[in-house]
């Protein structure tokens, strides 16, 4: 059984990844956090009494289904009302922005120079929007093995999926990068 500080431990150690994630899938700001804290509320709700153990693949799995329910309830909506907002343009306030979230450490920036920053800046901008681009179930693999770390069978149970699937999605995910960035004469 978990105790409260190892869930709220456990809680504030993914909510960093779980929102990049969410806003990888949703490109929405507002709803992403939306859906991690709905995943984070029914993890505490429903499984605050599992072992600590348990509580990143229960977790994992709560915010891939908030995810897939947030789309399902977008789809619902389109069918039956006209947002005119989907009409607007979107401004730069509303832009995720992966180098506010991204780390260097600090004794590498302040020797790198404004040309260095500049071109990192665009390969991060650049390498955000491919995954961005990704279909959906390759970029959830993808961000899951890679970014999360998780291993295959944890990333399968998660999905909901076979381990063969989730290779096969990383796989594909990781060569449409390669080629996308090889394009841009990315090469990392």
């Amino acid at each position: 059984m978990a105790t409260d500080k190892e869930l709220s431990d456990f809680l504030k150690s993914v909510e960093r990844r779980a929102f990049k994630r969410s806003v990888y899938h949703v490109r929405d700001e507002e709803a992403a956090l939306d859906i991690v804290q709905d995943s984070m509320m029914k993890l505490a709700e429903h499984y605050g009494d599992k072992p600590a153990n348990e509580l990143p693949m229960l977790f994992q799995r709560i915010l891939s289904n908030c995810t897939l329910d947030w789309f399902r309830r977008q789809k619902t909506r389109r069918a039956l009302f006209s947002n005119l907002s989907d009409f607007e343009s979107i401004d730069d306030d509303g832009d995720f922005d992966l180098l506010e979230h991204v780390q260097a450490p600090a004794d590498a920036r302040e020797s790198e120079s404004a040309e260095d920053t500049t071109r990192r800046t665009q390969i991060f901008h650049e390498i955000e929007e491919e995954i961005a681009a990704l279909p959906g179930r390759q970029r959830e693999a993808f961000l899951m093995r890679y970014w999360e770390e998780m291993d295959v069978a944890e990333t399968a149970a998660a999905m909901g999926c076979s381990e063969g699937s989730v290779k096969t999605h990383c796989s594909r995910a990781v060569h449409a990068l390669s080629k996308a960035l090889k394009a841009k004469g990315i090469s990392l």
